[in-house]
């Protein structure tokens, strides 16, 4: 990859400022950021609020052009926005997910989830965004059906993780949910068909070469037939899966383990993402972000951690 061999730089644009407690979670909105639409992301924080930002096209600044509030009582945890990037979901420690919808720029919150027994801790859509997906404190991940009229109708509770549940995440191309768990473990929830019941069809556990801690996030490349974990365990690992046999309709495909990436952070790993360009960038308590991507040399999985320079404005 071209991004072994080159040097790589990471410039700070912009502090963007405005919350007043700790930001939990970011979001893009993909239905921005095209020639003509200028790039729009949501922030989510411990003051209770959603920050709306927004990129100018002519002087590529970045402005906050919303504030949604008054609508949770406790810290907002993560948030999350539909594909067609109408409509922003938005849980919250007060055991809620409130949904916002943007009306010609302005936003409107138009329905609030309920069900939950506390902390609601991630929220998730499918990539129709006829699906929701949220979990939380409870042990608990509801999976919502769009209705019309902004309704939305808890079809399932999924139950099988025995500890409190940190992420949802939808696979990119197909109705497939995972969530992972501070017991130690990724769970693969599945539906036969349309109509069916979800159950779980896999756990990524620690006797399948998983974690031996809390599983605290995970991503999918761009394919959708790679994924990587994080965990408290110090580790990110990365899972393979034939996602072709899943779309020709032949059934689940179990996910595999491919390799462990260890000995890069030194305190637990918080986050994790994959770029459509091929680049894992993993955030921990140890204040670092680290940069890998894959090398085609050598073993059958080898991901490499890049060297870069960070330039930070004073």
């Amino acid at each position: 990859m071209e991004l072994l061999n080159g040097n790589l730089e990471l410039k700070e644009i912009q502090q963007l400022q405005g919350h007043t407690d700790r930001v939990w979670s970011l979001a893009w909105n993909p239905a921005t950021a095209s020639a003509d639409v200028p790039a729009v992301f949501a922030s989510c924080s411990g003051d209770k609020t959603v920050r709306i930002w927004e990129q100018s096209l002519s002087t590529r600044s970045w402005d906050c052009k919303a504030v949604l509030e008054e609508t949770h009582t406790r810290t907002v945890r993560s948030c999350a926005w539909s594909p067609s990037g109408k409509l922003l979901a938005i849980a919250s420690f007060d055991s809620t997910t409130a949904i916002w919808e943007n009306v010609g720029g302005d936003f409107e919150c138009v329905s609030t989830l309920e069900g939950h027994e506390n902390e609601v801790k991630s929220v998730s859509w499918n990539a129709s965004g006829s699906l929701l997906a949220t979990c939380g404190r409870d042990k608990t991940v509801w999976i919502w059906e769009v209705m019309p009229g902004n309704e939305f109708e808890c079809i399932q509770v999924l139950q099988g993780h025995t500890q409190d549940v940190k992420m949802v995440q939808w696979h990119p191309t197909m109705d497939i949910l995972f969530s992972c768990s501070y017991d130690n473990t990724v769970k693969v929830w599945w539906s036969e068909d349309a109509d069916g019941d979800w159950s779980c069809v896999q756990t990524l556990g620690e006797t399948s070469n998983g974690h031996s801690s809390t599983v605290w996030s995970l991503a999918f490349n761009a394919k959708g037939d790679k994924l990587v974990t994080s965990s408290d365990d110090l580790t990110l690992k990365i899972w393979e899966a034939d996602i072709i046999r899943m779309q020709s309709g032949d059934g689940y495909a179990p996910w595999n383990h491919l390799c462990t990436l260890s000995g890069y952070h030194d305190r637990t790993i918080f986050s994790v993402h994959w770029s459509r360009e091929g680049i894992i960038a993993s955030g921990a308590a140890d204040d670092v972000v680290r940069l890998f991507v894959e090398s085609k040399e050598g073993s059958v999985c080898n991901y490499v951690s890049l060297s870069f320079t960070v330039h930070i404005s004073t």
